[in-house]
């Protein structure tokens, strides 16, 4: 590195001198990088930075235990990566998401960004490659940070949204089990169920999602860190895998392990797929719940008209007074964009080219934004449409009363064919249930009303 001139600084890599902005930190790599990739303006994620900074964090901290390192850089790249993890340093990452397949770009730039800080006391000369990524390779590390950026924010951020959400739905389905509404399949009218057993299934279907993810995490959290190029480990210490996921165990609170097979991690992201596609199966199940929502407040005159959404803001320019299911509809948008990014991450998923995948950046761009979009559709579905949502009872028992599938309690004590006539003839007049089996049946009074009470139906048996 040369002294800074005219707004600028020379340095030097492999390749060749370079001209760097004098303020950045960041290196000749780096810099052709951004003249490289200049396709959309979106650098990665912060997550992925963050699990950077702790990657090389722990590494420089474990080549000093094994006498790789002496102890004053390797502590001063320690400090260094760290400030990176915290996210004092995000504007020094530059570098397109949209580059070079294996991420070697913002691998380097982690490492002169790193090595800058950590040489500007002038004690040491810390170097990006030789030091900062001592043991390491992009092929070993790109991947590694995905995962450890998928755990952290799946176990800060999607599980939290998730549990909060189904306690809300929860919530709101033991204040509901005495009422009945009117079922639907093929979205024609059905034998009844209670608001709480609507509910249940939506909080059953978010339990099964939280069941399916963390089951898949446990094999997300299997570093290929140690496996340098390919997955040989050449150049790196023979313990430095295992003592890596020890030291990230202890900087995250969570648990890591190193990959058995280190070539798998380096050259095929099935499990980052698989993850994916946990999160492909959230978004359908938050889809089906918002349009649920959406179609039990339609009207609210000339739709169903089960429920009232909190009105959030007024839904239309021209027709005054209307107002529109905002949250569920931005949330089954929401659902529409992850299921698109799943599609994306099979496809990055299956371009691992014999010892190596050429689409780490697009997996961790992907993946990393579908679960930011999924958490916070979560919250808002949750306390801004679920839990202010009021029940239109004499709309609901309207309904319920003149819903000739009612008859079907009918069919063990009068058959088939008696009911269906007496549904036939209901539906046909616009009468209720118990007025027409008044008429075309013998039972006592006391046995209709007792057959056809919609809230003993909802719990089943003869």
């Amino acid at each position: 590195m040369t002294k800074a001139k005219n707004n600028v600084r020379i340095e030097s890599d492999s390749m060749g001198p370079l001209e760097v902005p004098a303020t950045a930190l960041w290196g000749a790599s780096t810099q052709r990088a951004i003249r490289n990739f200049r396709f959309s303006g979106q650098g990665i994620p912060r997550p992925l930075i963050r699990s950077l900074g702790l990657i090389k964090a722990c590494a420089a901290a474990v080549n000093a235990e094994h006498g790789h390192l002496r102890k004053g850089p390797a502590r001063a790249i320690e400090v260094a990566a760290m400030a990176v993890a915290r996210g004092d340093h995000d504007d020094q990452f530059p570098v397109d998401l949209y580059q070079t397949g294996s991420g070697t770009s913002s691998n380097m730039n982690a490492n002169e960004v790193i090595a800058h800080l950590a040489s500007r006391s002038g004690r040491y000369s810390v170097h990006p490659n030789d030091h900062v990524n001592f043991g390491q390779s992009s092929n070993d590390v790109i991947p590694t940070a995905i995962r450890i950026a998928i755990r952290l924010t799946t176990d800060e951020d999607l599980l939290p949204s998730l549990k909060h959400l189904r306690r809300v739905i929860t919530r709101r389905a033991r204040q509901l089990t005495k009422v009945a509404k009117t079922g639907r399949t093929h979205l024609m009218d059905a034998v009844p169920l209670t608001f709480a057993q609507e509910f249940g299934t939506w909080a059953a279907q978010l339990s099964s999602a939280t069941d399916r993810i963390e089951d898949t995490l446990k094999r997300v959290r299997r570093l290929p860190i140690g496996g340098t190029a390919i997955g040989t480990e050449l150049n790196s210490d023979i313990r430095f895998g295992h003592a890596m996921a020890k030291a990230l165990n202890t900087a995250t609170g969570l648990i890591f392990e190193s990959a058995d097979n280190k070539f798998e991690g380096i050259a095929a992201q099935d499990d980052l797929v698989e993850f994916s596609g946990q999160l492909n199966a959230l978004a359908v199940a938050l889809m089906k719940i918002a349009n649920d929502l959406r179609w039990m407040n339609s009207g609210p005159l000339s739709g169903l008209g089960e429920i009232e959404l909190p009105a959030l803001q007024p839904g239309s320019s021209i027709m005054p007074g209307k107002v529109n299911p905002v949250i569920p509809e931005a949330v089954a948008m929401i659902c529409a964009r992850v299921m698109g990014s799943h599609h994306s991450v099979s496809i990055a998923g299956q371009s691992g080219n014999f010892q190596l995948n050429v689409m780490l950046p697009l997996l961790a761009g992907e993946l990393l934004e579908s679960i930011r979009l999924l958490s916070n559709a979560m919250r808002q579905l949750a306390d801004d449409a679920i839990a202010g949502l009021v029940i239109r009872h004499d709309d609901v028992a309207h309904a319920m009363n003149r819903n000739p599938i009612l008859v079907t309690a009918l069919n063990p004590v009068i058959g088939y064919e008696n009911a269906a006539r007496i549904a036939k003839k209901a539906y046909a007049e616009r009468r209720p249930v118990l007025d027409v089996a008044r008429e075309l049946t013998d039972l006592k009074e006391a046995d209709l009303i007792r057959l056809l009470d919609p809230t003993e139906l909802t719990k089943g048996g003869l």
